[in-house]
């Protein structure tokens, strides 16, 4: 039994500056800063007042599910990766391609790294990425 290219995309390393976002107590911020300087005889809308609100929460709540999602993919991650010990392997990375098994897992940045024996009894450090088939143990 083969399975093919195994693992997760690598993200494209763009990232969201941490100043970038707003938090909760941001927009709160903002908010009651902009009902201390409203001008009394044209209050602001409710209805405005109300879709702010909403907005700010369909945000978090994004946002936390976003976080729920990457927690979801790593342990998937993880999970592929412990799956492969013992497993013979084919690889192809920078070093090129080759044959060998999964002898340990180990992680480093969120990534799996896994070191596979090749028949020469060479030790080689491949990204979980760069399994390209899985072959059937006899």
């Amino acid at each position: 039994m083969a399975i093919d290219a195994i693992g997760v995309p690598t993200s494209s390393g763009t990232s969201v500056p941490k100043n970038a976002s707003i938090a909760q107590e941001d927009f709160l911020r903002i908010l009651l800063t902009q009902l201390r300087f409203q001008d009394p005889l044209k209050p602001m809308d409710n209805q405005q007042f109300v879709a702010q609100l909403a907005q700010f929460s369909a945000l978090e709540i994004n946002r936390q599910q976003s976080e729920k999602i990457d927690t979801l993919l790593q342990l998937n991650v993880t999970s592929q990766a412990i799956g492969l010990l013992s497993q013979q392997v084919e690889v192809r990375g920078a070093a090129g391609a080759g044959v060998g098994k999964v002898i340990a897992v180990s992680f480093e940045s969120g990534q799996a790294r896994l070191s596979v024996r090749t028949p020469s009894a060479t030790l080689v450090d491949v990204r979980l990425t760069d399994v390209q088939l899985v072959q059937e143990n006899n």
